[in-house]
């Protein structure tokens, strides 16, 4: 979490304020532009291209435009020889395997914990290194890539602008045209499943030809399978949501991973049964060994339901049933029940007291008789509340020097909880103690090689930065291993350790 100006947050609370709470996942262009295999779906737009022509160079230039600015978004490069080594040891063999050799890429780590990867035009390809930790071995980092060199060669975000082009005219002569407001918002939605399902068929597809590449280049073809489910697993560990598979979005550009899953498999088996092709599950994890994991301690870190900051000293705990995760703008979480938090920092020197803080415009619906004058862990604070299109707010502002730490909850259904949630989590912010704070250490991927008798559970109490009731859980999701089987002596396996 990286602390914003008063002007920065104020625009950022009316947009959250007005349109309910909604977060930026990314640069407004940015999220549109990306050929991204995120596990949330994505759209694609790029430029002014005009339908049917491309101009020479065209992807090349997007990329070569663009490339500033995922760097920026998604945490700067990520420097580390052994992750490198782990990445590079597969592209020449995915080159000269895939459809177009003579494609050149250009592949960036991205210093991110998030499990991601992405192309854009003109070969430009983006792992991030919360992708590298969730892998096990390099046929599976090697199925992402070849995903991503698929998305490439097939030209799939030029594509993509095409078809969002011909959509948007498409609306926008329903929306001029027809009279009957009903009957237009029909036609609106087929339009957006139609370019919803194109980009699913694209998904598709590229999963379809990384498959056939990653065989052609000699790695397991089943890897693609393997790593579709360790991302959903790990997906479901995030959410907290065990057994409980949400509904199917059918807006989504991305196809569902069950339909995903089959087709890869149906892909391999093609090529032939389990067991052919390398996976080198020892040598790839030796290499990301000792890779930064989690946050990146300039954006302080999460521990369990607890935020620590060890430069800025501070720190705060949620309530159990929240889930926090944090990113360079703010640090964010929510529960099973709505309600949604927002913590970030802005400078305040301009305001002799935090009434006048409070009431100064940066957040709309806020109600003047709710504002307080408090002290929070002998802190001076100010709380507050707003509504506003159909949200109820709950905000407090707590002063150290020059920064406000401002938290905000949010929920369209308002209770006890949400409030008792909202003090439990204000008073809980407190400055850290230096004893505290020199015990705050970055957590990294620590590989080790198991013993004769040792069990997940065994292995999994060593591990560090989650809840010791989750640790079974994060231990299996990281090394695809099932929680009630002895491993066999001598695998490579992950621990998270600080």
């Amino acid at each position: 979490m990286a602390v914003r100006t008063a002007r920065t947050f104020g625009e950022t609370a009316r947009f959250a304020v007005k349109r309910g709470w909604l977060r930026a996942l990314a640069v407004a262009g940015l999220a549109l532009l990306t050929a991204s295999c995120q596990l949330l779906g994505d759209g694609a737009t790029i430029g002014t291209v005009v339908p049917g022509t491309l101009r020479p160079n065209l992807a090349n230039d997007i990329g070569a435009r663009e490339h500033p600015r995922v760097v920026a978004t998604y945490g700067g490069v990520y420097n580390d020889p052994g992750a490198e080594r782990a990445v590079a040891s597969v592209v020449g063999r995915l080159v000269a395997a895939s459809d177009d050799p003579s494609q050149s890429y250009k592949i960036t780590i991205l210093n991110s914990p998030a499990i991601n990867a992405f192309a854009l035009p003109g070969g430009y390809l983006y792992v991030t290194r919360g992708l590298l930790a969730l892998a096990n071995d390099t046929s599976e980092v090697a199925a992402v890539l070849a995903h991503e060199m698929a998305h490439v060669t097939a030209n799939h975000a030029i594509k993509r602008q095409q078809r969002a082009e011909a959509k948007e005219l498409a609306n926008r002569i329903v929306t001029d045209v027809v009279q009957d407001s009903e009957e237009a918002r029909k036609a609106i939605v087929s339009s957006q499943l139609s370019f919803a399902r194109f980009s699913q068929v694209q998904e598709l597809e590229a999963d379809a030809i990384g498959v056939k590449t990653l065989a052609k280049a000699g790695f397991d073809p089943y890897a693609a399978s393997r790593f579709l489910k360790s991302m959903a697993a790990y997906a479901r560990y995030q959410s907290a949501e065990k057994e409980t598979p949400s509904a199917p979005d059918f807006l989504s550009s991305h196809p569902s991973t069950p339909e995903r899953l089959q087709l890869v498999v149906r892909a391999a088996r093609q090529i032939g049964a389990p067991g052919i092709g390398e996976r080198d599950r020892d040598r790839y994890l030796g290499q990301i060994n000792g890779m930064l994991y989690g946050d990146d301690p300039l954006e302080g870190f999460v521990r369990g339901r607890s935020f620590l900051h060890k430069a800025l000293g501070i720190g705060f705990t949620v309530p159990k049933g929240y889930i926090l995760e944090n990113s360079p703008e703010a640090v964010l979480a929510s529960n099973g029940d709505g309600t949604a938090i927002r913590f970030d920092g802005a400078d305040i020197s301009g305001y002799s007291n935090l009434v006048d803080y409070m009431n100064s415009g940066w957040i709309n619906g806020l109600l003047p008789a709710s504002v307080r004058d408090t002290t929070i862990n002998g802190l001076p604070a100010v709380t507050g509340a707003a509504i506003t299109q159909g949200w109820s707010f709950r905000i407090a502002v707590i002063r150290i020097g020059r920064t406000g730490y401002r938290f905000i909850f949010a929920s369209r259904s308002p209770n006890e909880g949400f409030v008792h949630d909202f003090r439990e989590t204000a008073d809980s912010f407190k400055q850290l103690t230096p004893t505290e704070r020199a015990r705050l250490r970055s957590l990294r991927i620590k590989v080790v090689k198991s013993k004769p008798g040792d069990t997940p559970r065994k292995l999994a109490i060593g591990m560090s930065g989650v809840e010791p009731s989750r640790r079974l859980e994060f231990f299996t999701v990281l090394n695809d291993l099932p929680k009630d089987e002895a491993i066999p002596a001598g695998t490579s396996v992950k621990l998270v350790v600080d």
